[in-house]
């Protein structure tokens, strides 16, 4: 399973220093948009705590969940180094704390730190396995399969060891719908399969995982 790239651990400390010097923090409600899909080139924001919600929007309006990156993860960067619109939007998914950076300082932070353009090069790396698995769960799955997947991948990522947890990501239905890249109402029905079977228990957007390794096993 391919893991969240944690840019700010991957820093030197002189590199980190430069960036802490470069940016402001940010305080971001739960909801808030930090930026829409199209807009134009702006900020780059370093995550500190809190988790943030990246999706998009298709064609026809539906949303797709690209991942929710967290403590230590990157986001706008692309915009702000290529100078594109924002290829999708990002908003606060809990109340969040970011470092802030203007395009122009983090352009200039990669001018004065040439190491770091190997550091985004293992971001870009790291998103791409990302892809690449989520393509692979969609042909191979089903959607009570996709639904254990995360639900899994979110408990490794929090580090649950005994086999039981309250997941600590407030997700409604709709967005482990838009995550799994299906309906509503077919992510009602896996959970509820999940229920009967034991692994999991639901609250209002929070997931109590029961039985870490029934999930596990049924994911593979």
């Amino acid at each position: 399973m391919a893991e969240p790239f944690d840019f700010l651990a991957a820093l030197t400390d002189q590199e980190r220093d430069a960036l802490e010097a470069a940016a402001t923090r940010r305080r971001y409600p739960a909801g808030s948009v930090l930026f829409h899909q199209g807009d134009d080139a702006g900020v780059v924001l370093v995550i500190l705590h809190g988790r943030a919600k990246t999706s998009l929007l298709s064609a026809d309006g539906r949303e797709a969940v690209l991942g929710f990156p967290g403590p230590g993860e990157l986001v706008g960067e692309l915009s702000a180094v290529d100078g594109a619109p924002r290829a999708a939007t990002v908003s606060a998914l809990e109340e969040l704390e970011a470092l802030v950076l203007p395009g122009s300082a983090f352009r200039a932070l990669l001018e004065a730190h040439p190491r770091l353009a190997f550091v985004l090069w293992r971001v870009a790396a790291a998103r791409l396995l990302v892809a690449d698995r989520q393509r692979l769960e969609f042909a191979a799955y089903d959607v009570t399969g996709r639904v254990a997947l995360r639900l899994v991948e979110l408990a490794d990522e929090q580090g649950v060891a005994d086999g039981s947890a309250e997941l600590d990501l407030p997700l409604s239905h709709d967005e482990l719908a838009a995550w799994t890249a299906a309906s509503r109402e077919a992510v009602s029905r896996a959970l509820m399969t999940l229920r009967q079977l034991g692994w999991v228990e639901t609250r209002r957007r929070r997931i109590v995982v029961l039985d870490l390794e029934a999930l596990r096993r049924y994911a593979q």
